[in-house]
């Protein structure tokens, strides 16, 4: 039982700073804004692409921008090189992911993705691979916040950084303010798409919200990728094991009436007398489970080990999925001026899977058209492409109409993450693998199998509570907003606890040391000091007589010591 003190107690001095920022940061992630701009939002912003006869097909453009795309590809360049994946990214490169034909800084581009997820600007008048300047940078900028350009300046260019994270294929950047405002905004050099809409409200919650909830702050100290999941991993861990033995604690020390253990003194049913002990307890009996249900899903989402599979494609899969044929119509199909049905027209995005391409025509309210005439995908095309990746057959498909347990909409997801009806695809293997593709874009949203699924459950479900009618507001804002509470409560009554016995074992230390220092001022005063020890007499010194000297044949002279009685000693005489 000791051994569970001590391993409760100590460890939990350090872990439980770590799990009340982690209960502190989860409710500034509750209610944050996301500051990535939605799908919605950049068509929302976007201008009037107004397309002109005599602008490049996508085929065109994808053409004789081949060796502009080459030589600025990252496998091509001496970062790249540095990698070993240079040649698969290579061979990817080939493989056209998706097109769309916008309008940025008054000029038409088509903006292409690579198989290996590289992204390009590619002019929609001559083919030249493009990159957006500062004065560009400014006017996109101006656009999306409906500002005067010479409101807009630029404050730094930059490549890396926790605001851009996961968005490294569109690098570098500009971030931009806007005067007399503390609004910022980031924009891609590369593509000239928007990365981030900022004011300093946002930006203090995403640094007390997801930059410190999952150890952030280590990039900053060079601790940053495996590094930082590593660190973060095994204090998850940790911090479960603490919790784990705290709660058997709680229950060996619990002592109800109705029990049949004996309360303790007062009646009480558990032994702590301060405030901070008893809310202590009650908050890790009552909320531990809960807590520990956090951590322990924490813990599995960092693994290092890679035991779950992955929800979607990787870039070989994806590029398998598509196929490497590009469809006539994607290769000859040119701009030209709309009527009035397109004069709110402010992308074409052309989706394609196999031999089939489909182009569609989006408006700024996110309204879609295949533009004319085209057909949309087949269902074939689509059930070829996952057989493709799967390498068999699919065994079964439906439209579906509505959401279920592995397919659904977070509360910050919009109907572009996760549009209705949605084709599901089963292969009918061992791992009862499903598929999820959009049936407009043939585009694949979700893959579930055996292992995803559990991770559904024992991740996202026990992290989020993101299933059946718990997940509705304001029933979840409540339900996570009283278990968030227990979990503060108890880490930071640990924080007071920790306190109490740190500073009680420094007092008693010192009060040690006191008692030690004063026990030898007092031994000291009380010894006796040299003046006060009384001396033996000394001898008068004695001269020797000249017979004793003589029959001795000592030297004649003075003897020091004791003076020798000849009647005491017959020897001598």
């Amino acid at each position: 039982m000791r051994l569970l003190y001590q391993l409760h107690r100590w460890p939990g001095v350090i872990l439980a700073a770590v799990m009340f920022v982690w209960f502190a940061s989860g409710v500034v992630i509750m209610y944050a804004p996301s500051t990535t701009p939605t799908v919605e939002a950049q068509w929302r912003h976007a201008p009037l692409l107004d397309p002109q006869a005599g602008w490049l097909s996508a085929g065109d453009a994808w053409a004789r921008s081949a060796a502009q795309r080459q030589a600025d590809h990252p496998a091509t360049s001496a970062e790249g090189n540095r990698g070993g994946n240079a040649r698969k990214r290579g061979a990817l490169a080939d493989v056209l992911a998706s097109a769309r034909l916008v309008r940025r800084a008054g000029a038409p581009y088509w903006l292409f993705e690579d198989g290996s997820g590289a992204r390009y600007a590619v002019s929609a008048i001559d083919a030249s691979l493009h990159r957006f300047d500062a004065a560009q940078a400014q006017e996109v900028a101006a656009q999306w916040l409906d500002e005067p350009a010479s409101a807009v300046s630029v404050l730094e260019a930059f490549d890396t950084g926790a605001y851009v994270r996961n968005y490294e294929n569109l690098a570098p950047f500009y971030r931009l303010g806007v005067a007399d405002s503390s609004t910022e905004i980031i924009v891609s050099a590369r593509t000239g798409d928007v990365i981030r809409v900022t004011d300093r409200v946002d930006r203090v919650l995403f640094w007390t919200g997801n930059w410190v909830h999952l150890f952030r702050y280590l990039d900053a100290i060079g601790l940053e990728g495996d590094a930082r999941r590593h660190i973060l991993t095994w204090t998850a861990l940790a911090t479960v094991i603490v919790t784990l033995v705290g709660l058997i604690i709680a229950w060996i020390r619990w002592r109800p009436r109705w029990g049949n253990k004996p309360q303790y003194s007062q009646g009480r049913v558990q032994p702590y007398r301060t405030w901070s002990g008893r809310w202590h307890f009650w908050s890790g009996l009552i909320g531990g489970v809960i807590a520990l249900t956090w951590i322990s899903s924490g813990f599995l989402t960092n693994l290092p080990w890679q035991v779950f599979t992955a929800a979607n494609l990787n870039r070989d899969e994806a590029a398998r999925y598509l196929g490497n044929a590009q469809p006539e119509s994607l290769r000859t199909w040119q701009p030209h001026a709309f009527g009035p049905e397109g004069a709110l027209t402010v992308e074409l995005a052309w989706s394609r899977v196999g031999d089939e391409a489909v182009l569609h025509a989006i408006d700024s309210d996110g309204n879609r058209r295949v533009l004319d005439g085209g057909a949309p995908l087949s269902t074939d095309a689509v059930l070829a492409a996952v057989g493709r990746v799967a390498g068999k057959a699919p065994s079964a498909q439906v439209l579906q109409t509505d959401y279920d347990a592995y397919y659904y909409r977070r509360h910050q997801q919009t109907a572009n993450d996760r549009p209705l009806p949605v084709l599901r695809v089963d292969l009918g293997d061992a791992a009862g693998t499903r598929v999820y593709v959009d049936p407009q874009t043939g585009r694949v949203l979700s893959r579930q199998d055996t292992s995803r699924r559990f991770y559904r459950w024992a991740f996202s479900a026990l992290h989020h509570w993101d299933f059946g009618w718990l997940y509705a507001r304001p029933l979840w804002d409540g339900w996570m907003l009283l278990w968030l509470g227990f979990g503060l409560t108890m880490s930071a009554t640990s924080l007071v606890l920790a306190y109490k016995r740190i500073a009680r074992t420094a007092r008693s230390r010192n009060v040690q040391t006191d008692t030690a220092i004063g026990a030898e001022i007092v031994a000291a005063a009380s010894a006796p000091t040299p003046a006060s020890v009384p001396e033996a007499p000394l001898a008068e010194p004695t001269l020797a007589k000249p017979g004793i000297a003589a029959a001795t044949g000592a030297a004649a002279g003075p003897v020091v010591g004791p003076a020798v009685n000849p009647a005491a000693n017959p020897a001598v005489g």
